[in-house]
């Protein structure tokens, strides 16, 4: 199938379709529990905003700088629903830092990163740039479901 076990997974599809349960599946693994956390990018660009660039290097790096043994890894729920942030007038896409500053550590280190998004590879350029769409071929298996499948949510 072409799956790469040193990278990590793009799981892309429509709104309800399961993404973001079946990270929080593998969460429960019990390999998983310690060094791998799901945070929501919305969440992030929020305490970008309170908190300032900080928030960068948390997420950025994990604790890493804590603990080299036990690197983080992070799953960034719902790429594409957070909002390009300012903080005390500066403008900052904050995941696209994030995801650059992953990709070198990757690159470096091959620390793995996840996401779930409903974007499409377009839009993810449109949004993030094509530097970053390119480096997230390098780092990402992609997975997808088809746009026709239906909100599990009712």
């Amino acid at each position: 199938m072409g799956i790469d076990l040193k990278k990590g997974i793009l799981l892309s599809g429509p709104i309800g379709c399961g993404k973001t349960t079946l990270f929080k599946l593998m969460q429960g693994f019990p390999t998983n529990r310690k060094n791998f956390a799901i945070v929501s990018t919305r969440q992030i660009v929020s305490e970008f905003m309170q908190e300032g660039y900080e928030v960068l290097e948390k997420y950025s790096r994990g604790n890493l700088s804590h603990d080299l043994r036990s690197p983080k890894v992070y799953c960034f729920d719902d790429l594409g629903t957070e909002t390009t942030s300012k903080y005390f007038g500066n403008d900052c896409n904050v995941m696209a830092e994030v995801l650059l500053t992953r990709y070198d550590l990757f690159k470096e280190k091959g620390i793995i990163t996840h996401i779930t998004t409903n974007l499409s590879a377009t839009e993810i350029g449109l949004q993030y740039g094509n530097r970053l769409r390119s480096r997230m071929r390098e780092m990402f298996n992609l997975f997808g479901y088809e746009e026709s499948s239906q909100d599990k949510r009712r």
